[in-house]
């Protein structure tokens, strides 16, 4: 039996398997769920050993453990470092889910749970393609490292403190990570490019304790108010960011690659439709594409203070407060971009207020060449796992740690997706299409495989 016709004969098994994985809530910024936590790292360990992996490691953290594994079976081939991550995000809210979050379900080709897509399922796509290797094959063709870790949803900040004291021990010729999106449907990708992410909080306190609104209102400051008449000030008629030097440093984009990216197979009704929105708005002078790939964004993430409970409680708030991000790109220091906003904001701010201003997380962007011979292989085998080509694109969303291995290791991160951008991550009713999860598990064998070549 061949190795893609080992992999179709389990896809049910596989299947059943990943199901058991998405049912252990690992939320990760939750304290309550961290028994749910150190059981997701153990599933993993235990999976990595059914996967053919002798040398297994939990390793615990300061927060949540993070799980390490190699197989260095394959003298004088290359060395891949695999990184995923097991935590997911919180469901709330929990009565817009069409199934419950952690009870996955299967309606019309998709896999409904939280961590189907982000990243789970992708996680289990590369469990499953190792375990088939080792099963068809008797041991992997190259050398892997896997890197799990339970604190991408929060920081990842265990992980770098790990990856900083075992640099020899992680060392390895290329990072893959499978933690993007495709394209679209039906459009094997492999990202070469990601934004930077800074967040947030802002703590506005105006008076001492909160105060009936009909004996104090008109007279003191609302820090309510205050509050949103700053982030209204934040963007330009032409959404451009009003903090100044905020672009000062961004990378300007070579006309053939702006070429190339505005060619790809993306469409903008399909991208209309997921989003459901009455309108669209961006940074004027640049395409959807560009606005979501390749420019600095400002957004506000949270609002909240005073009264939110059922009925009318008249009250100014003594405390408002935000969390917001900034999305970053290549060039932009994220330590110099959180100073020049929170200079700004001071400088907005009246003085009937008093702020606290945290920097609560810092990301700087990512972009690769993607001609490198690992980005052709990784091509080759998108297209033996779905029987199309695969395209190049950049991505939005961010992951330090691909920054993070870049810059220290200095060597080709490959970057393969199988969940959609419609896929809801971080949202109610996530989940991923199954073909994209049983095409991932082939594609990701032939990776693997091919890799020998190298």
């Amino acid at each position: 039996m061949n190795l893609s016709e080992f992999i179709e004969g389990n896809r049910d098994a596989h299947l059943a398997e990943l199901c058991e994985f998405l049912r252990i809530p690992s939320v990760s910024a939750k304290s309550e769920h961290k028994p749910d936590i150190e059981r997701a790292a153990r599933w993993v360990a235990d999976h990595l050993r059914a996967a053919g992996f002798q040398k297994i490691e939990i390793v615990q953290t300061n927060l949540h453990p993070l799980v390490y594994a190699e197989s260095l079976d394959a003298p004088g081939k290359p060395t891949v470092l695999f990184y995923g991550h097991y935590d997911v995000q919180p469901a709330e809210p929990l009565d817009l889910w069409t199934s419950p979050a952690f009870e996955p379900s299967v309606r019309n080709g998709n896999l409904f749970g939280r961590g189907t897509a982000d990243d789970k399922g992708q996680v289990h796509i590369h469990l499953k393609a190792l375990e088939s290797i080792q099963k068809v094959h008797g041991k992997l063709p190259i050398n892997v490292k896997v890197l799990i870790e339970g604190e991408e949803e929060v920081g990842s900040v265990s992980l770098w403190d790990y990856v900083q004291k075992n640099k020899e021990k992680l060392k390895a010729d290329a990072l893959v990570v499978s933690d993007t999106s495709m394209l679209a449907k039906g459009v094997p990708s492999i990202t070469y490019g990601l934004r930077g992410l800074n967040y947030y909080q802002i703590e506005l306190t105006g008076p001492a304790r909160d105060l009936h609104s009909g004996v104090y209102g008109g007279a003191v400051p609302n820090p309510l108010t205050i509050l949103t008449e700053l982030f209204a000030k934040l963007h330009d008629k032409n959404f451009k960011v009003t903090v100044p030097g905020f672009y000062d440093k961004v990378a300007k984009i070579s006309a053939p690659e702006r070429k190339a990216l505005n060619s790809l197979p993306w469409k903008k009704k399909a991208f209309e439709e997921a989003v459901g929105a009455p309108g669209y708005a961006g940074e004027k002078g640049f395409t959807t594409v560009e606005q979501l790939w390749t420019r600095p964004t400002f957004e506000l993430n949270g609002v909240w203070g005073g009264y939110q409970g059922e009925g009318a409680k008249t009250v100014i708030p003594a405390k408002a407060y935000a969390k917001f991000s900034t999305r970053l790109v290549p060039n932009q220091d994220p330590h110099r971009i959180a100073g020049l906003v929170e200079k700004h904001i001071r400088k907005l701010l009246p003085k009937t207020v008093r702020c606290k201003f945290q920097v609560l997380s810092t990301g700087k962007a990512w972009v690769a060449p993607y001609h490198a011979p690992i980005f052709k292989i990784a091509q080759g085998a998108l297209e033996k796992g779905f029987g199309k080509k695969a395209v190049f694109i950049r991505e939005g969303g961010s992951i330090p740690f691909v920054t993070q291995m870049h810059d220290t290791f200095k060597v080709p991160c490959v970057l393969i997706g199988f969940g959609l951008p419609d896929e809801n991550a971080h949202a109610p009713d996530e989940h991923i299409a199954l073909e994209n999860y049983f095409g991932g598990i082939r594609a990701i064998a032939h990776l693997y495989t091919d890799l020998a070549a190298l």
